[in-house]
């Protein structure tokens, strides 16, 4: 089982149906929905804020999800909502921010404190959101730092629901494969 750590008198509360791999390390506060996964040496660290991961959502192989301190100013700080039905490629940092459902992050791209990824939004792969910086929902942003690009096809969008069903399956066939190791 992955690496639950207790912070600050809080502890990761995981649905029993959701799927965490080895080497992945929870920290904190960290609360993992119905269906979602959290793959292989992924790091989501609540130790200063809150980290909510909504059901179905998959965070891919080798992601780092942080939060924002609480601060003079800005009392709350920045936690990390994610919500239903989100895409997160291979080796994200995810920071502060919010991922509405269904929203999509590619691999290595990196989302910063106080940004919000509206549902169906996507940020492409190696791409930077800079900190407060917004995605509208169905638009394609690109580049360090994003920008629009184009918005999505109804296609491109059909495609991510396909993707986030792939993971539910392919979760569960990691989880009882390693029941029979």
């Amino acid at each position: 089982m992955a690496g639950l750590i207790p912070f600050g008198g809080r502890r990761p509360r995981i649905d029993g149906t959701a799927f965490v791999a080895a080497g992945a390390r929870l920290i904190g506060d960290v609360e993992i929905g119905a269906q979602a996964s959290i793959w292989y040496n992924c790091v989501l660290r609540g130790d200063v804020n809150r980290i909510r991961i909504g059901a179905r959502t998959n965070v891919q192989d080798g992601t780092v999800i942080h939060v924002d301190s609480p601060k003079p100013g800005k009392d709350g700080g920045h936690p990390t909502i994610i919500g239903a039905d989100v895409l997160i490629g291979h080796m994200a940092m995810i920071h502060g921010c919010v991922l509405h459902d269904r929203a999509f992050v590619g691999l290595g791209a990196i989302v910063m404190d106080g940004c919000e990824i509206e549902s169906g939004g996507m940020l492409a792969a190696g791409a930077m959101l800079t900190p407060g910086r917004r995605i509208p929902s169905g638009q394609l942003w690109a580049g360090r730092p994003a920008r629009y690009l184009r918005d999505l096809s109804a296609e491109e969008l059909a495609g991510h629901a396909a993707g986030v069903a792939h993971y539910v399956a392919l979760a569960q066939a990691h989880r009882e494969a390693l029941s029979g190791a």
